[in-house]
């Protein structure tokens, strides 16, 4: 919850408000709101991926109650770009009100509108490119090519009679991008003599002095890897970097290798990019994975999911033995991406994982076979010195990355005051040039659990927790109500918590001596009954496990 939760006064006409629902202390479920004169846009709504401690969690969503009893007032969905933080949660989204607008580029809706047949979802969209100027309402948008790690990447520039806004999306300045399309200082340079009242950039890369290195950097490596695998390569990326799988098209034909892809939203993503022109495959180097297994080891790459840890992902099945490609002593695995935080020990485990196999694991830490798709600090001063904005939100990031981003705007020159450091439902108006912070919503994750969203609770989480990291123990007792005597009981079962149930034996006096005395004091309830089980159990374990397990005692009267 946030520190101070407090209730952002009525809209005045004419002041814009800005409110992240998502993105801000973390990376994932980008998603914000700008609303005017009763009018709502929406800029991305994504997902974001589980951590080690939220177990059985698929996915996270934003919080969407700033505007669920509001989607009649939603003009539109702009979607910067195709990653799953920017659209995964679109299906979720439209399965409260199905006809609200989305805009994108070509390759991101393409990817959205595949996403959404799974839910049988036919959205109405419009497709908009670089320079392209639309308008929603009180909402006059103008798009800006920005380069990032998928093509077809989106800024917009939000312009209402409150002022102009500029959201970056994710971007980097990449001087000689693989599809040489570069991110437009132009039009970031000729919005900045206009004007831009707030900024919302990019922060991911904030704390990295420099400049991100580009993405042909990569191609090199990637070949001379291959060049030296004597066996088979499998290369791991996001299922959407259609500029690394086009690098692994490439190196694979240099080496003289054929490519499998691997993973069903690889496979799909891949299909797409390649129908639209996104990905160029050359003739013969695709086949499938039926086919792999007549070719020699080494003339192979396996193309896959699972860069980041994920469990069901091809990479994790691998090295877990659970996939139909056993991995062994002469193959070389490529993990081709960033760590996202919070998946650190997921993907050391896999790594781990595939180097007790044999394998030879090659990685960012090791070797150039990546580089971020996020602007570094270098690159957001050159953003600042251009555009010169009256007032700063940084977006996208943890807490570390927005202090990084609005200490390089404060060093270009823009007042400490105008920087908002904000988090996930901060409220702020503009108006006449001036933002300042209006309000706190007390927004909280939303849990995708199998087809349950939104049903399970932080509460939830802690049970499975507690189960995990401590056992259950189960105490079934029937009683006479009128006199607390035990009729039947205590019976205790255990799971994950002691091999030898004789080791409950010293408290089952101790149970039956608290019922007793409860029932002394007038106690005739079975629900308080089962209140001093617990205690009188969980006192125990205490003090003589120093464990804290899951209780469930069952009380019945008799």
């Amino acid at each position: 919850m946030p520190a101070s939760v407090f209730t952002p006064p009525q809209l005045a006409p004419g002041t814009l408000r800005v409110t992240p629902i998502g993105g801000l202390g973390e990376i994932g479920r980008n998603m914000t709101t700008f609303e005017i004169d009763g009018k709502i846009l929406v800029v991305d709504c994504g997902v974001l991926f589980p951590e080690e401690n939220q177990p059985g969690v698929d996915l996270i969503l934003p919080d969407f109650s700033p505007i669920r009893d509001r989607l009649d007032d939603v003009l539109g969905i702009v979607l910067t770009h195709g990653h799953e933080d920017h659209i995964g949660a679109v299906p979720y989204l439209l399965k409260l009100k199905g006809d609200i607008p989305l805009i994108g580029s070509t390759l991101t809706l393409a990817l959205i509108e595949a996403k959404l047949k799974e839910h049988r979802i036919t959205p109405y969209t419009l497709t908009v490119s670089e320079g392209q100027h639309e308008t929603l309402g009180p909402f006059d948008l103008e798009f800006v090519a920005v380069n990032h790690s998928i093509p077809d990447a989106l800024a917009v520039a939000i312009k209402t009679r409150a002022g102009v806004v500029l959201h970056t999306g994710d971007f980097k300045m990449d001087q000689l991008p693989l599809d040489d399309r570069i991110t437009d200082l132009r039009a970031f340079a000729r919005l900045g003599e206009a004007g831009v009242d707030l900024f919302l950039p990019d922060s991911t890369n904030a704390d990295v002095p420099g400049f991100t290195p580009s993405e042909r950097d990569i191609g090199p490596v990637l070949e001379a890897v291959i060049a030296k695998a004597p066996r088979r390569v499998i290369v791991a990326s996001f299922s959407s970097h259609v500029h690394r799988v086009q690098q692994v098209l490439d190196a694979a034909v240099a080496n003289k290798r054929k490519v499998v892809l691997m993973g069903r939203s690889m496979v799909r993503n891949m299909g797409i990019a390649a129908e639209l022109g996104y990905l160029k495959v050359p003739d013969g180097v695709l086949i499938d994975a039926k086919k792999a297994v007549d070719l020699p080891d080494n003339q192979l790459v396996y193309m896959s999911t699972g860069s980041q840890g994920e469990p069901m992902a091809v990479l994790a099945r691998m090295a877990n033995l659970e996939h139909q490609i056993e991995v062994g002593k002469g193959d070389t695995v490529i993990l081709a991406s960033s760590l996202i935080p919070g998946n650190e020990n997921a993907v050391y485990r896999v790594i781990n994982g595939l180097m007790k196999l044999g394998a030879t694991v090659v990685h960012k830490a090791n070797a150039r076979v990546h580089v971020s798709g996020h602007a570094a600090a270098g690159e957001l001063l050159y953003c600042y010195n251009i555009l010169k904005p009256k007032n700063v939100l940084p977006v996208h990031g943890e807490q570390r990355h927005l202090v990084a981003n609005a200490n390089l705007a404060i060093q270009t020159g823009v007042p400490e005051e105008n920087t908002i450091i904000a988090e996930d439902g901060t409220v702020i108006d503009l108006r006449d040039g001036v933002a300042k912070v209006v309000g706190q919503l007390d927004l909280g994750y939303v849990y995708v659990d199998g087809s349950s969203v939104g049903e399970i609770t932080d509460a939830d989480l802690k049970d499975r927790r507690i189960l995990a990291e401590e056992g259950f123990i189960s105490i079934f007792v029937a009683v006479d109500p009128q006199t607390g005597k035990v009729i039947v009981g205590p019976e205790i079962q255990a799971r994950g918590f002691a091999e030898d149930e004789n080791v409950f034996d010293a408290v089952l006096p101790q149970i039956i001596k608290a019922l007793t005395d409860a029932a002394e004091n007038g106690t005739r309830d079975p629900h308080a009954f089962a209140q001093v089980i617990r205690r009188t159990v969980g006192r125990w374990v205490n003090t003589q496990h120093r464990r804290r397990p899951m209780i469930v005692p069952v009380v019945i009267e008799a």
